[in-house]
């Protein structure tokens, strides 16, 4: 099974990210552009919230707040939880699954390096499954 290292090896470790005093509606405009569904918010290049869609639609949309005036601390989830490059993508999917996240930022050393979305981590699985089914198909054929 494929680590998170390999994963970001064959995407890129772009990291798009937003400043805490942004505005939702600045955070929007970026994660549309990017077409991307989440950022990460630093301070002074320090992670300290992770700001999605799902913070969007519960957090603003559903409490009649706007857009352009709140600010991504107000709204950003703060205790991200993340994952290291040599974790596996099988354990990213059980912790995707299991906390109800769809973005894992990726911290190495105490530094951020990365961020795999359920998207990466689903087609790596597929991937790495049609890898193994390939392989046994060529095995059963040379026996």
């Amino acid at each position: 099974m494929a680590t998170v290292r390999e994963l970001l090896r064959a995407k890129g470790c772009e990291i798009w990210s937003i400043d805490p005093e942004a505005t939702a509606y600045e955070a929007l405009q970026l994660m549309a552009d990017e077409d991307i569904g989440a950022l990460v918010v630093l301070d002074q290049d320090e992670m300290v919230g992770i700001f999605s869609e799902r913070d969007y639609a519960r957090k603003v949309v559903l409490k009649g707040k706007f857009s352009r005036e709140t600010t991504i601390s107000e709204l950003m989830t703060p205790n991200v939880i993340s994952v290291e490059p040599t974790d596996n993508i099988e354990n990213c999917m059980a912790l995707m699954t299991a906390k109800h996240v769809r973005h894992l930022p990726v911290m190495e050393n105490d530094e951020l390096v990365g961020v795999v979305s359920i998207g990466d981590v689903v087609r790596q699985i597929i991937s790495d499954h049609e890898f193994t089914i390939e392989q046994l198909g060529k095995y059963i054929t040379a026996g």
